[in-house]
């Protein structure tokens, strides 16, 4: 028997470009190659944005601090929004503040204001109201200890318009979180906030009178001066002290651009106000009549339309057609007041149909509730 050897021949293939054989593989492998492709590039884009974010946030954020505090911050970031830890976090945040203070770092700078700001704003996000309350508290308190002993000395004038203005910031976002309806402290709530308006009007007394001092710079601007006196206004009107606060959303109203959406916010809730009222008696005053105090609400609701009548897209936002709604909805209330059944009727269709184009739900089911009283 002869054993005859068999010799396997290879032929020579000439070799493809890259495009070409990425087209026979996708010609036989169409659905394989498609998905690789896509997940090539998901992953592209996905180091292209980490690589952004790192840049701009994790080193970009930290960049005004010395490095052994930027590595706590990023530490402190990393379990706030990346690997959600909130003991690692608030451990990090300590002791990042704890190396600043050890490097000599100035703790009523902007930078070291903003890094105890933001661990409060955690203790918020993770529903740790009262120790939210506590940070914010303990910062205030030595921002107005620095600005009674330091304040006034050579040289820190602007400084002492930044640590002020910080407070009076702080002190609004105390009165809210005391007036979270799980901690439900309504007197300090209302004691934050008078504060931060008392604290707002006496430094803007302060330089009408006196004129602004060389490097003071601007106290704050019209919208923060308005925010405050919104909150405490707020405040007045969920204790149905609506008598405080009218006049408090009157002069955030002065302060806040005439044609924008959220003046048509502030025109609504003064008109509410104006309307609810119930002042106690002032001696040799005589009380104002509810006729009187109706039509002023009733002008300030037709004002509020006309402005939001006037606010074209992109300016126009949703507190346009909300406050819309919720004006139309006011003067039906304000007709049922006076007994004038069918134009509450028809305020109150009306108002239900500008709620459901905008998918404003509470306003449907108010205007329905309205619609119920006046049909009997």
């Amino acid at each position: 028997m002869t054993f005859t050897p068999v010799t396997l021949r290879t032929q020579h293939v000439r070799p493809r470009s890259t495009a070409e054989a990425a087209r026979v593989l996708f010609r036989h492998n169409p659905f394989s190659v498609s998905l690789a492709i896509t997940l090539i590039l998901l992953g592209a884009g996905s180091l292209v944005y980490t690589n952004y974010y790192y840049t701009h946030y994790i080193i970009g954020q930290f960049a005004a601090f010395p490095d052994p505090v930027a590595k706590k911050l990023r530490r402190a970031l990393y379990y706030s929004n990346m690997s959600v830890s909130p003991k690692d976090a608030v451990r990090y945040y300590r002791e990042a503040l704890q190396v600043a203070d050890e490097l000599g770092m100035d703790p009523f700078s902007d930078e070291i204001l903003g890094v105890k700001i933001q661990l409060a704003a955690f203790l918020e996000k993770i529903q740790q109201f009262p120790k939210a309350i506590e940070v914010l508290e303990r910062v205030k308190a030595d921002c107005l200890k620095w600005v009674e002993l330091r304040g006034g000395l050579e040289g820190n004038a602007g400084k002492r318009t930044k640590v002020l203005g910080k407070t009076v910031g702080m002190s609004v976002k105390l009165g809210e979180l005391y007036a979270n309806q799980y901690v439900m402290e309504k007197d300090k709530a209302e004691e934050s906030l008078v504060w931060a308006v008392e604290t707002v009007l006496k430094e803007l007394k302060r330089r009408a009178d006196e004129g602004e001092k060389p490097d003071e710079g601007p106290w704050m601007d019209e919208e923060q001066i308005g925010g405050a006196l919104e909150s405490l206004a707020h405040h007045y009107e969920e204790k149905d002290q609506h008598y405080l606060a009218a006049p408090l959303f009157l002069q955030a109203l002065t302060l806040s651009p005439t044609s924008t959406c959220h003046s048509v916010v502030l025109m609504n809730n003064l008109s509410i106000s104006l309307a609810q009222q119930a002042p106690p008696p002032t001696p040799g005053t005589p009380p104002i009549s509810r006729p009187a105090l109706i039509s002023s609400a009733r002008t300030w609701a037709h004002k509020a339309l006309d402005v939001a009548a006037r606010i074209k897209p992109p300016q126009r936002t949703d507190e346009c057609d909300v406050g819309c709604a919720v004006a139309t909805h006011n003067l039906a209330e304000f007709a049922e007041m006076d007994g004038d059944v069918a134009e509450a009727r028809r305020r109150f269709d009306e108002a239900r149909g500008l709620a459901r184009v905008i998918g404003f739900e509470e306003g449907v089911v108010n205007a329905e509730e309205g619609l119920r009283r006046v049909r009997g």
